[in-house]
């Protein structure tokens, strides 16, 4: 048996530049972190004993024995683009809800290409590990979803990823002062609006407009460095990060009327009237996780305000996709 353990990821800064649609054209850049919140994902040959020769489990549970037959998109465009004739048992299992924003399903494929890697005793880096996961989403499966997340979760950190209109990308650490990354820590709250939402079809709508928001896009992917000059900067006023989040959120909501609703936006309204100085939906938008930067004077204000929402705790988190059993 094969274990991994992937970490999500919270997405500041340049969400929509890592499209192909728009980097190829204007290249791209996001600054994301990878969190100590994950995926596992277990893997082993199945003895030839039983009914069925796959079983995957996760949100429900697929006994098959074609791949044609797989109902999950990742386990199915996985299994096809390897090849895989064997056996095959696949369990899933997460700390944080699917469809959420926080790059679970990017972890989920980069987790199971990691531990079939292993299985197969296949020699591997994080950043293949992030190139299959990217073809396997993007051209196997075919879904609208952009780059930044499975370079996020294979790699872990806190990262500048720039996207390359020759199709590569470069991955930087941000270099900042533990002591800075802290404070900006401390001015973190993640709260669960409590529904999911298929990130696919909000992010088709934002790619039809891709061509009319030019200007929102550069604005986007301009507030890479102007945050990244920030935090390195550690003269200038920290809360100018919470402002620029402010900021992101009014250019995101322009990119497709699918990135917020009436409940997303009371959400925000209250978190602001509480104290928070900035925010922002994460991932394609419609629901999951809200990040909210709050002083740490205000954040009991805010907790009151969000109260009867999921608080979750969390840090930055610096190693990427690794296999703990196997």
């Amino acid at each position: 048996m094969v274990i991994t353990k992937t970490p999500y990821r919270v997405s500041f800064f340049g969400g929509g530049t890592d499209f192909p649609l728009w980097f190829r054209e204007n290249g791209g850049s996001v600054i994301s972190t990878a969190i100590n919140q994950f995926c596992y994902v277990s893997v082993r040959r199945k003895p030839p004993f039983f009914p069925h020769k796959h079983r995957f489990v996760y949100s429900e549970m697929e006994d098959v024995n074609e791949l044609k037959d797989i109902k999950h998109p990742a386990i199915k465009g996985v299994l096809q683009w390897l090849q895989w004739e064997e056996g095959l048992e696949i369990h899933h299992d997460g700390d944080l809800p699917a469809r959420s924003g926080l790059g679970s399903s990017s972890a989920f494929t980069v987790g199971l290409l990691n531990a079939m890697y292993q299985l197969m005793g296949r020699a591997t880096t994080l950043q293949q590990l992030a190139k299959d996961a990217i073809q396997v989403e993007q051209e196997v499966i075919g879904e609208v979803v952009g780059s930044q997340d499975q370079i996020a979760v294979a790699c872990g950190g806190f990262n500048r990823i720039d996207f390359l209109p020759e199709g590569g990308w470069v991955v930087k650490p941000v270099s900042v002062s533990s002591t800075r990354l802290q404070q900006l820590q401390d001015h973190l709250l993640l709260y669960f609006t409590g529904f999911s939402r298929f990130a696919s079809q909000i992010e088709a709508s934002k790619l039809v407009n891709f061509s009319s928001r030019k200007q929102e896009l550069q604005r986007m992917m301009q507030m890479v460095t102007d945050a990244e000059r920030l935090l390195i900067d550690e003269s200038r006023d920290l809360h100018e990060f919470g402002s620029m989040l402010q900021e992101a959120w009014e250019y995101k909501k322009s990119l497709s009327t699918g990135v917020t609703t009436t409940a997303i936006d009371d959400i925000y309204n209250r978190a602001i009237a509480a104290g928070s100085i900035g925010g922002k939906i994460l991932g394609a938008g419609g629901g999951g996780f809200m990040l909210f930067f709050v002083s740490p004077e205000n954040q009991p204000a805010v907790r009151k305000a969000l109260n009867g929402f999921i608080e979750v705790p969390f840090q930055f988190e610096q190693e990427g996709s690794r296999v703990v059993l196997g």
